[in-house]
């Protein structure tokens, strides 16, 4: 028979699935129907034998027994005996883990309703609610949702999460800014009533506002303001009783207050936003991270937060063409580099958090594996998905390890989780029995198969995602062979071999063990003997191995490199260090009552200007020659919009909004603006609306944190806006009020009279006794009013964006009208038309050198502005409002030498102390002089001269730019470009869908983005 065998060619090998079932030998513990026929007492009680029993994470127990009864774990018992009434589960060495659990996902919810994205981009913008249930006046706050009553069970989604070893999950739907509660929900995908743990474990929150189809918010800074009026509106409205009308989000809101707070964040920014919220409110929020945490390790170890993180790890970039790769960005390349190192160093630096399946898929486990490679304990990762999850979901008597009285859910693996070949064969929930674990892997590749003394050769394909297999008969060469299908159970093996000549059959079933798989064998007369298919190695294959069958090559885990910061090109490893510098020999501009000082000397020291004159002693300080070149205070810019996430928020009045919330400290327009010698720049709101936000005073310390930019104790500022940008009637699509001119002067008068009757309320009620306050209505807070009563007190101004004389005077009057000033009118082309005017009001003029008839309301600017607002007596400055301007504002100054003859150091001024003025911060920068900060600018010529470069940038003392060590930057990124190129193109990623470039942000002037027909269509988080 089976020389018959050798001499016939083998016309087919066909592998077919062995059947996949669930085994119900344990039912739920909550099923209550009566058994219709003999029970089968032992169904419930089940004894695990024989293998390594990893009850806790970081504790393995070998030589015991693991008893389970009714769902959940009786005892774990030394030895192998097993007790009566139990039947054995043999595990033969393979390893029992604690069921995973995944803290963030949204089994089992309905998808949001996808139509409002459709009805924002289509229609007029939707300004109220259109829900028509008593809800809150915001769509996007969903509070009152509650996942429960949402919850219906999805079997193919229970099969992906038990597949990769989670038993139960957290679940929410991910729709608005307040999404509602969670659930704690098994995986067995059973009836909700039996597969539901617990209502109710947890509030969630985000900064994407979903579906909600009004306009507003659109901005993240916007977002940030309605968590914040919520949060007050909440406790307003549960103070009262009765309540003063029913919003069953508010009521929500307030019942769930004390739950845990999950909030989802983007990236590492966004979690120190989420973080500073919660801080403002009195909670700690657990915060889904965006997996870039290890950039910022320790500004987010700072936050004290439990973090969510993924391992949905970056695709390779596709740098198979050389152009294309171009566009790739360092940071994107780095990014991919050290995405995997992310988990071991919050581990490290002892960050607490829980690790989520959400949006890795299928390539979680490899994913995880991976992590452990690059520095993850494997008992922190273990922890992360099992101890770690149940306690936040206040289930740890529950779950999260094998211990009696907890729920049997459980996964049996065939070798250490962690390993990269690794399988889950089985998951047990609350006692029953999962094998539904996938395929297992057959590589592509030669295969010796042995039976009954005998060799056949078979080699292995993959192809359109199947199997092909091949029989390579000896002594066969020009006898045809075909091609057969070739499939697999979980790990269960069933062949047939066909015979051509005899028509007879031999039949095969086994099982993978280690290094083979090996079985049975019934040869057509019925004899038994056993068989083995082992692999080749690859050195040994045939040469005729067809090239579609080599297998992926394994990434290589290498030492990373160097953190940036930022983190992208021009970023340093390394903060700059406090200088002490003497600048000896220069030309300084003062800016002071001493003018231009020729061959002087300037000592910095401790961040501050310590001394200036002539030959100076320079003690320890490094002395830098400055012999014919040119030193001056560094640059401020008093309108920008560089190092921002969003510009503008829709809302008529957005005075609610913070521009500090949305700072960028990774905006390569920071550096640009350091090579320009810009020092600061006021950080202000868009000109969409009337009122606009609140501005950020920044510095541009590079490398520093949004936080770290900000100007510590600056005056508070607020952005106007007059013009047709905000009353946006050219835009079929707006709605929103106002609609004229006259309609945005009606808009300033109303707020400050709804701020001024606001706050007299407010006093009233403070001025009540103890007593009466208790019978009396507590006034409710609302952020916009007391913005605008701020300003009303003096003690927030307002930057207004202006271009036509008839409005300069409408905003003057009706300042004046409240008894306040305006501080600054920007951009104002029609300013020396009423020059005179601001002067007697008091207040500055912010303005370009020479743009006009770029829109109609600028139709009757001229260059010779600044001058004829500055010889009114106005404190004048030149702004950029754009980022390419930003960097050459000491050429967009020099302008008024030529228009309007002004001197030179009063030109400079323009650009430095003016504006230092404008911000009330010339105290402290703006000119050259002993106490300021030492911010100061090296030049290679006269500062206004076009030819001129800035050599060194100095803030606070710290050197940011320095035009020699930028050269060496240049070469150091291109060399750590190639690095990361030629190590995609080792691991072979560069193919197969790699990632493609990141697109740059796109630099607008803000004119491009304030319409609100364009805010309609690109807002996006």
């Amino acid at each position: 028979m089976v020389n018959n065998l050798l001499r016939a060619s083998v016309r087919v090998l066909i592998c077919t699935f062995l059947p996949l079932t669930a085994s119900h030998a344990a039912p739920s513990i909550m099923e209550t129907r009566t058994v219709n026929g003999i029970a089968d007492a032992r169904a419930g009680a089940v004894a695990f034998t024989g293998g390594v029993i990893v009850a806790t994470p970081g504790d393995k127990l070998d030589d015991v027994t693991l008893l389970i009864r009714d769902g959940k774990i009786v005892a774990i018992k030394p030895g192998s005996t097993v007790p009566t009434g139990y039947r054995e589960v043999k595990l033969a060495g393979r390893y029992v883990y604690p069921g995973l659990i995944d803290f963030y996902s949204n089994y089992g919810m309905p998808a949001a309703d996808a139509s409002a994205g459709a009805h924002r981009r289509s229609r007029s913008a939707l300004l109220d609610t259109a829900s028509g249930s008593a809800t809150n006046a915001s769509e996007s706050i969903r509070s009152q949702v509650n996942a429960a009553q949402l919850f219906t069970t999805n079997v193919k989604q229970a099969l992906g999460y038990r597949q990769q070893g989670f038993t139960s999950v957290l679940s929410f739907q991910p729709d608005g800014i307040a999404r509602g509660t969670s659930i704690a929900v098994l995986t067995d995908g059973n009836l909700p009533n039996e597969s539901i743990l617990k209502d109710k474990v947890a509030t969630h929150f985000s900064f994407d506002k979903g579906t909600a189809r009004q306009v507003s918010p659109i901005s993240r800074m916007g977002v940030a303001a309605l968590l914040r009026q919520t949060y007050m509106d909440a406790d307003w409205y549960a103070s009262q009783s009765p309540r003063p009308f029913t919003d069953l989000s508010l009521e929500a809101w307030h019942e769930n207050r004390k739950l845990p707070k999950v909030m989802t964040a983007f990236n590492w920014r966004t979690i120190l936003l989420a973080d500073k919220l919660g801080d403002e409110f009195g909670d700690q929020y657990v915060i889904k991270g965006g997996g870039d945490e290890y950039q910022r390790i320790e500004a987010v170890a700072a936050t004290g937060a439990t973090l969510i993180v993924g391992v949905d790890f970056p695709k390779a970039p596709d740098v198979s063409d050389p152009l294309s790769a171009d566009r790739i960005t360092l940071a994107q390349l780095k990014h991919w580099e050290l995405a995997p190192f992310n988990l071991g160093r919050l581990e490290k630096a002892g960050i607490p958090f829980v690790i989520t399946r959400q949006n890795a898929g299928a390539k979680f486990l490899v994913n995880l594996r991976r992590a452990v490679k690059s520095g993850l304990s494997e008992q922190a990762a273990l922890a992360a998905l099992t101890t770690g999850p149940a306690e936040l979901m206040g289930e740890s008597k529950r779950l999260g390890t094998l211990e009696t009285g907890k729920f049997a859910n459980l996964l049996i693996t065939d070798k250490p989780l962690f390993d990269s070949d690794a399988r889950i064969l089985e998951t047990w929930i609350s006692g029953q029995r999962f094998e539904d674990s996938p395929p297992t892997r057959l590589d592509a590749g030669e295969y010796e198969l042995t039976f009954s003394g005998q060799t056949l050769k078979v080699q292995v394909d993959i192809r359109n995602n199947k199997y092909v297999a091949k029989v390579i008969l000896p002594d066969s060469a020009d006898e045809k062979t075909k091609a057969g299908k070739l499939e697999l159970t979980v790990e269960n093996l069933s062949l047939v071999l066909r015979l051509v000549e005899e028509d007879e059959v031999a039949r095969f079933a086994g099982w993978q063990s280690d290094v083979d798989w090996r079985g049975e064998v019934t040869l057509a007369d019925g004899a038994v003997s056993q068989f083995t298919l082992t692999p080749v190695p690859a050195s040994m294959a045939s040469d005729e191995q067809d090239a579609d069958s080599a297998t992926a090559a394994v990434e290589e885990i290498l030492e990373p490199g160097k953190l940036l910061y930022p983190f992208m090109a021009h970023g340093r490893d390394a903060a700059p260090p406090q200088a002490h510098l003497l600048f000896r020999g220069a030309t300084v501009w003062t800016n002071e009552a001493e003018g231009i000082l020729e061959k002087a000397d300037v000592l910095i020291k401790n961040g501050k200007i310590q001394r200036v004159g002539q030959d100076l002693t320079a003690g320890k300080a490094t002395v830098v020659d400055a012999v014919g070149l040119h030193l001056t205070a560094g640059i401020i810019d008093e309108h920008s919009h560089i190092a921002l996430d969003n510009i503008n928020e829709a809302a008529t009045n957005s005075s609610m909004v913070r521009m500090q919330d949305v700072v960028n400290s990774e905006d390569i327009g920071i550096y640009r603006n350091l090579a320009g010698g810009v020092t600061a720049a006021q950080l202000l709101h868009g000109s969409a609306n009337p009122i606009g936000g609140q501005s950020a005073m920044i510095k541009m310390r590079w490398g520093e944190t949004p936080e770290g930019l900000l100007i510590k104790d600056a005056d508070p500022f607020i952005k106007f806006a007059l013009g047709e940008n905000v009353k946006s009637s050219r835009d079929p699509r707006s709605v929103r009020y106002p609609q004229s001119r006259m309609g945005v002067e009606q808009v300033f008068i109303n707020a400050f009279n709804e701020a001024r009757t606001y706050g007299e309320n407010w006093q009233a009620y403070e001025n009540l006794s103890s007593r009466a306050k208790r019978d009396a209505v507590r006034p409710r807070r609302d952020l916009r009013m007391e913005t605008m009563l701020e300003i009303l007190n003096g003690q927030r101004f307002v930057t207004s964006h202006s271009y036509v004389q008839s409005e300069i005077n409408m905003l003057m009057h009706v300042a004046e009208q409240f008894d306040f000033r305006i501080n600054t009118f920007t951009h104002i082309l029609e300013g020396y038309k009423v020059a005179d005017k601001m002067a007697a009001h008091g207040v500055g003029g912010s303005t370009f050198s020479d743009w006009w008839a770029y829109k109609w309301e600028v139709r009757y600017a001229i260059p010779y502005n600044a001058a004829l607002m500055h010889q009114a007596g106005v404190t004048t400055a030149i702004n950029s409002d754009d980022p390419e301007m930003s960097r050459r504002l000491n050429h967009e100054a020099a302008k008024s030498v030529r228009y309007g003859g002004m001197g030179e150091e009063d030109v400079l001024k323009m650009v430095t102390l003016n504006p230092a003025k404008l911000l009330h911060l010339d105290d402290q920068m703006g000119s050259i002089k002993v106490g300021k900060d030492a911010d100061v600018v090296l030049w290679s010529g006269h500062p206004l001269a076009v030819y001129s470069k800035s050599l060194m940038t100095l803030v606070d003392g710290k050197v940011y730019f320095d035009r020699a060590e930028d050269l060496l930057l240049r070469e150091q990124i291109q060399a750590e470009r190639n690095r990361l190129i030629q190590k995609v193109l080792k691991n072979g990623k560069e193919k197969n869908g790699g990632a493609k470039p990141i697109p740059e942000k796109l630099e607008y002037h803000h004119d491009q983005l304030e319409r609100m027909g364009a805010l309609l269509e690109t807002y996006h988080d």
